[in-house]
């Protein structure tokens, strides 16, 4: 009972004291927890490569970092040898040949990666030894060879050219350029005139000026022993030969004088990317560097941010628009705004992004936004110090930055300290709305107009143009006029009648094709089948299936191997119309066809014919003269992801009375398949399984 009557007090007392708490106001925070970071423990080599280990021994891992600490480095005339460098690097060493040294860490279970300015590696604990004899001696004595310098330039070639109408790659390359110059390290960009001015003997002198021990730190954490660690090290990297880096020097970017629109015409654009940009002087040991990162946070740092609201959830102009602001310790960065929206509201779309810069300078943000942005920073800072590379990182940014020994220790303590106030003058310091430079790529001829239009804080925003490398430009213009009497279907029909000569379209039921080439040192083979109302296309590779896309009935299906997957329902309507024996035939009745003006095609002016869909838009250009299919565009917009594609039709030969382009060049994957057509047949006979 004295029990019972003892409960009995103490929940109403409990009760007693819940009542009293004023719920109308917000509970103060507490204070903010005590950090017991451990500290890595740190020795030097005489050649100066500094070595950090953090011991932790829950799992019987390693992991292995090698960081080079070397300013911005400026490749001028031969920009690529740094990223060739980086390729040629893990390719075994002198004494290791590639194929040994891949096999052994394979059959170690190891990660071991090795670039232009550092090298990653992990492993069991008790294969750490010969890894990092691995790593030291692939990074000490690289194996650089003419064979495998060939395959990696025309690898980075390769690459060169898919970016060649990719909207985003265009977009980024301009972005740097325009902030940084073309004559600083940020701001230069790999050409493949560039890639050709390097030669090995470039790759060897690179590698002997920057991969150097002078900047160089060794991240070692792990199930280890320092001691351990320290005789290893010593013993792998001793005959790192001691060395600095030359000092370079390079113009210094410049602000945009006042705020204006670059503009960059890329015609094959479905929506356009857009960046308000300016450079800002920020650094990790700077007082105000939390502030900035909260306000950055609070603007355009994720799904809760101010950009993300009010262009994706208020005004549905684009799948995301976020912000960020970067830090470098050896000169200006840059802060960003950032979102890939609609063709149609792209004007709409800058003078929002920049009334939403312009608040946050001219407002103080409201407590809630900054005590959720705080509370992000909290829990991924608690977060990261779960992993033991966490310390190891910490002690770099000590070690590089400048920073103050506890300047981790005290970090949820200063984040906490960070006031309304202190936001909005960093948001004043590293934003501006009143010279920010706001790129946009996109499609000239469908979004220049409106561009042209835009106002902001009531004054008219100037629009200057720039070609896709980032050069001065002139104004596009696009009043090639449509000759009259040319239309859709007239320009669709002197297509059919050039290649069907003198064949009736109207008794090919079935037509079957087989192109040819080689790709990725593979051959491949592609082969279509149509009929009026089904479609199949089979890549093959090495003559295995390796995917294809099957449409019949009702049902549109991507096979890869022996699996088989539905396409959304969206992306099947739209196939509907650029289906059939041959798509014009089907493009002339359908009501979503339509003309676009006239577009250089190489050195040919071609009729520009549009379909477009809900996820798939096709684009073909006919030969003004000639009336043949000169090259075709599509691009798939999925998931927010938009996926580009091109082919372009090579010289039609007879065929079965009827022309086909003998050649074609089309995207595939991250490189291009140049291919020959093998075989037409038409009329075959088919069956169901065929489209199977």
């Amino acid at each position: 009972m004295k029990k019972y009557i003892l409960s009995l007090l103490f929940c109403f007392g409990l009760s007693l004291a819940i009542g009293q708490i004023d719920r109308s106001k917000q509970p103060e925070p507490g204070p903010a927890p005590e950090i017991n970071l451990d500290e890595a423990e740190k020795f030097e080599l005489n050649n100066g490569l500094t070595v950090l280990v953090v011991e932790n021994h829950k799992l019987p891992r390693v992991r292995i970092q090698l960081n080079i600490d070397n300013p911005p480095i400026l490749e001028g005339e031969k920009a690529g040898v740094q990223s060739l460098t980086g390729s040629l690097m893990g390719n075994g060493s002198k004494s290791v040949s590639k194929d040994d040294f891949n096999e052994e860490v394979d059959f170690l279970g190891a990660t071991l990666n090795i670039g232009a300015q550092g090298a990653f590696a992990q492993c069991l604990t008790k294969y750490f030894p010969r890894i990092l004899e691995l790593m030291a001696d692939a990074s000490i004595n690289p194996n650089f060879t003419q064979e495998e310098f060939e395959k990696e330039k025309a690898k980075l070639i390769t690459g060169l050219k898919t970016q060649e109408k990719d909207v985003s790659a265009i977009a980024n390359r301009v972005q740097d350029v325009l902030v940084y110059g073309k004559n600083h390290p940020k701001g230069e960009f790999i050409t493949e005139e560039s890639v050709n001015n390097v030669t090995l003997v470039d790759v060897q002198q690179f590698y002997r000026d920057y991969f150097v021990p002078a900047n160089a730190y060794l991240i070692v954490v792990g199930d280890v022993e320092f001691d351990n660690v320290n005789d290893l090290v010593t013993a792998a990297f001793t005959p790192w030969t001691k060395a600095v880096p030359p000092s370079l020097s390079y113009s210094e970017p410049v602000q945009a004088q006042y705020s204006q629109i670059n503009f960059v015409d890329v015609p094959n654009a479905v929506q356009s990317e857009i960046s308000v940009q300016n450079l800002v002087d920020l650094k990790m040991k700077n007082d105000d560097y939390l502030d900035a990162l909260l306000a950055n946070r609070i603007l355009g740092g994720g799904a809760q941010a101010r950009l993300f609201l009010n262009l994706r959830e208020d005004k549905g102009y684009t799948y995301g628009s976020y912000s960020g602001i970067g830090n470098d310790k050896y000169g200006p960065s840059t802060f960003r705004a950032t979102a890939s929206v609609r063709n149609a509201v792209t004007d709409s779309s800058v003078v929002e992004m920049l009334k939403e810069i312009d608040k946050i300078i001219k407002e103080p943000v409201s407590a809630k936004e900054l005590a959720n942005a705080k509370a992000k920073y909290v829990g991924n800072f608690v977060m990261a110090l779960e992993r033991p590379e966490t310390v190891a990182n910490y002690a770099l940014n000590i070690e590089t930055q400048g920073l103050s020994n506890d300047y981790y220790k005290t970090y949820l303590e200063r984040l906490d300290a960070v006031t309304i106030e202190d936001v909005q003058n960093a948001a004043n310091k590293y934003f501006t709305s009143s010279n920010s430079r706001v790129i946009v790529a996109g499609k000239g001829s469908e979004v220049l107009e409106n561009l042209e239009k835009v106002e902001f804080n009531g004054k008219k925003v100037p629009v200057l143009y720039y070609d896709k490398y980032g050069a001065k430009a002139e104004k596009p213009n696009y009043d090639n006029a449509i000759p009259e009497g040319v239309s859709v279907n007239s320009i669709l029909q002197k297509y059919l009648d050039a290649v069907s000569g003198d064949t009736d379209l109207s008794g090919v039921e079935s037509i079957k094709m087989v192109f040819e080439g080689e790709a990725m040192g593979s051959k491949i083979k592609i082969e279509e089948i149509r009929t009026t109302d089904k479609y199949a296309k089979t890549t093959f590779m090495n003559d295995s299936p390796m995917m294809g896309v099957v449409a019949k009935g009702d049902e549109l299906t991507m096979k890869q191997g022996p699996n088989k997957m539905p396409l959304p329902e969206a992306m099947k309507n739209d196939m509907q119309a650029v289906m059939g024996l041959f798509p014009e035939q089907n493009m002339m009745v359908s009501d979503k066809t339509k003309l676009a003006g006239i577009e250089k095609v190489g050195d040919k002016d071609a009729y520009k014919v549009e379909v477009p869909g809900e996820m798939i838009q096709t684009t073909f250009f006919y030969d003004v003269e000639s009336g043949l299919k000169l090259k075709e565009t599509s691009v798939i917009n999925m998931n927010g992801q938009s996926q580009n594609s091109e082919v372009i039709y090579g010289e039609y030969n007879d065929f079965n009375g009827v022309l086909f382009p003998a050649t074609k060049s089309e995207t595939m994957g991250p490189g291009t398949l140049e291919s020959k057509l093998i075989e037409v047949v038409l009329n075959i006979e088919l069956s169901d399984a065929d489209f199977d």
